[in-house]
């Protein structure tokens, strides 16, 4: 017996709200950060805690000197949510049109500029392969990934249509980069960033 597409997606849906109620529950009771994919509940410790936080936090400082006013590096909550594509991501870095933060509930992944990761020690795989296949899923124009463990990042753009669904162009690698985040990685995300109509 086939299911109906229908229904396949009622309970796609409904099995993506059962998610999301857990993961609203469990965010502040565990330490790390819950993210919603197709595959499922995703959890990262982001350890060390410090170290991570400290990089995001000079990331997001730099980007701010250099986009315009209207234009923010917004860390921490809510959560930009797609909910027909069953997504649920928390970027390290969002840039976004300040007046697009206005409102209830999560943000809308479509009106983000970019998104910026640093990549966790405990996960480095859903940085550089979950979130390079959700971003463009969801629409986010640019995708910046900095990993500390390397010194390297990568910024994504130009989403284009695969048989896989719609994937990233590598738009700049980047190597011998600081903790911290080095000036190839803020010129780079910068550039992209900058394309953008908001600059």
């Amino acid at each position: 017996m086939a299911i109906a597409p229908d229904d396949a997606r009622q309970n796609a849906s409904h099995l993506y709200r059962a998610m999301r109620d857990f993961v609203q529950s469990m965010d502040d009771t565990l330490p790390g950060k819950f993210e919603i994919t197709r595959e499922g509940i995703v959890h990262d410790m982001m350890a060390p805690v410090k170290q991570h936080e400290l990089t995001v936090l000079r990331l997001r400082k730099r980007l701010e000197k250099v986009m315009p006013e209207e234009i923010v590096a917004h860390t921490g909550e809510p959560d930009v949510e797609g909910e027909p594509e069953g997504i649920m991501r928390r970027p390290d870095v969002m840039v976004i049109a300040e007046e697009d933060m206005e409102g209830d509930g999560t943000f809308d992944p479509r009106t983000l500029v970019a998104a910026v990761e640093i990549v966790s020690r405990s996960n480095p795989d859903n940085d550089w392969v979950g979130k390079t296949r959700d971003y463009p899923l969801l629409g986010v124009p640019v995708y910046a990934v900095f990993d500390p463990r390397t010194g390297t990042g990568a910024v994504f753009t130009d989403i284009h249509p695969t048989p896989d669904g719609p994937r990233y162009r590598v738009d700049l690698q980047c190597t011998g980069l600081q903790p911290g985040g080095g000036a190839n990685l803020r010129t780079a995300v910068t550039s992209a960033v900058c394309t953008d109509a908001h600059c």
